[in-house]
């Protein structure tokens, strides 16, 4: 049997087959040696932390209430309209929940039903690299031809590393053959978060093509230090072309409930629900109105789940300096990028391999997240030597991967 059609070849050419078998994420091979050794797991983005007690308390009561079989495809009305009271609670944006609301399995297939559903074989995608990795598999699985706004790096007076974008590097990665701009803020893998004259230009750049932008602002609440997030569908001229794709897994640390969510306009959301139907068509029943429960919580519920990850970002980032790493402070999400060259580490990848049984710490390696070969060439210096550390665990465990850290890089200082 022939089982080399196109999207077979799509797959191979993405790097997701190797010799015509399906290669585990990095998250999940890391995770598993993490779990094989023992290896305290700073590597995948999963909180240690229980979610809001009136979230986890509505979700048992809704399956109690008997509420398991299907929902409907387009979501529960219940969370539809939460889902929309908190674009315009937060973000001043309208949306009609019963047109330009839609629930998904998670922001991952948000994102692979929108990409799937936009952009035609030979469209331009412009992300941002380094990339969450699903990004560079849908394009390909879509046939398009990914194209991207490198993060630079530089190092400041303190002696910490510094991410950024230029927007003369937005304006080069347009052309007239840009169908969709994937703009992650705040940012996977760095923690970054666009300043609002990048933003600016990335909805200016993509008007003037007339592409689509889509957005994943899954860490949308995890901000520090008194950052604040602008949505790109907020900004001037953007509304109309822009998809914004969140979702609860990050925010109330429910990230194996899967339930996330799409706002656009009827005609977007229409193309994005034709393709979403064939994928899960629906998503967790009982978990919907938890989530629509979570969504209406106060304004101080929020800034408390990201006051208690901020002290937790700050333990790690403090213990990483003191162990001799060179460390990019985030200013949201889940992780810090570490540059592990100051301790005689160029190559994050094989050290990432080697730290379970060196030092019983899993990372991840921020090369993970470019295009083969791009890492060694980002903008202001080379990124091989990057590890992305998730602080996003329970102080025991962050402290127990210092400590470790600390004992294995003794003889390297």
């Amino acid at each position: 049997m022939d089982v080399n059609g196109p999207w077979t070849r799509a797959s191979q050419a993405a790097g997701l087959l190797v010799d015509g078998q399906a290669r585990p994420t990095v998250f999940a091979r890391m995770s598993a040696l993490a779990a094989r050794t023992g290896a305290a797991n700073l590597g995948q983005g999963f909180p240690e932390t229980d979610p809001p007690e009136v979230v986890a308390e509505a979700a048992v009561a809704a399956i109690r209430a008997g509420r398991n079989q299907y929902p409907p495809g387009a979501g529960e009305a219940v969370l539809r309209e939460a889902v929309a009271e908190h674009q315009q609670r937060f973000h001043g944006l309208v949306w009609d929940p019963a047109s330009e609301v839609l629930v998904t399995t998670g922001a991952t297939e948000a994102l692979a039903a929108t990409l799937l559903a936009l952009v035609r074989p030979g469209d331009e995608v412009v992300t941002l690299e380094p990339f969450y990795d699903q990004y560079a598999a849908v394009i390909a699985l879509a046939g398009g031809v990914h194209r991207t706004i490198p993060v630079s790096s530089r190092t400041d007076e303190r002696g910490d590393l510094v991410l950024e974008v230029e927007e003369a590097a937005v304006a080069a990665a347009f052309s007239a053959r840009t169908r969709l701009v994937l703009v992650n803020t705040p940012h996977n893998p760095t923690g970054l978060m666009l300043p609002s004259p990048v933003l600016q230009r990335l909805v200016d750049e993509a008007a003037a093509v007339d592409a689509v932008l889509v957005t994943d602002e899954v860490y949308e609440h995890l901000t520090y230090d008194g950052a604040v997030h602008t949505p790109l569908a907020a900004l001037p001229g953007a509304q109309d072309r822009t998809v914004s794709i969140s979702s609860a897994g990050k925010t109330f640390s429910v990230t194996g409930w899967k339930i996330g969510w799409v706002t656009a306009r009827p005609e977007l959301l229409t193309a994005i629900t034709g393709v979403k139907q064939w994928l899960t068509y629906t998503s967790g029943a009982p978990f919907q109105g938890a989530v629509a429960e979570g969504l209406r919580l106060p304004d101080e519920a929020f800034t408390a789940i990201a006051e208690d990850l901020r002290a937790r970002r700050d333990l790690l980032v403090g213990g990483l300096r003191e162990i001799g790493f060179r460390v990019a402070v985030p200013a949201s999400g889940y992780f810090v990028v570490a540059d592990a060259a100051p301790l005689g580490e160029a190559d994050a990848a094989a050290l990432a391999e080697r730290l379970p049984a060196e030092a019983g710490v899993v990372g991840i390696p921020l090369s993970a997240f470019y295009r083969e070969g791009a890492a060694a060439q980002a903008p202001g210096g080379d990124a091989r030597a990057y590890l992305r550390l998730a602080f996003c665990k329970d102080v025991p465990t962050i402290e127990q991967a210092l400590e470790r850290l600390d004992a294995w890089a003794a003889p390297r200082r």
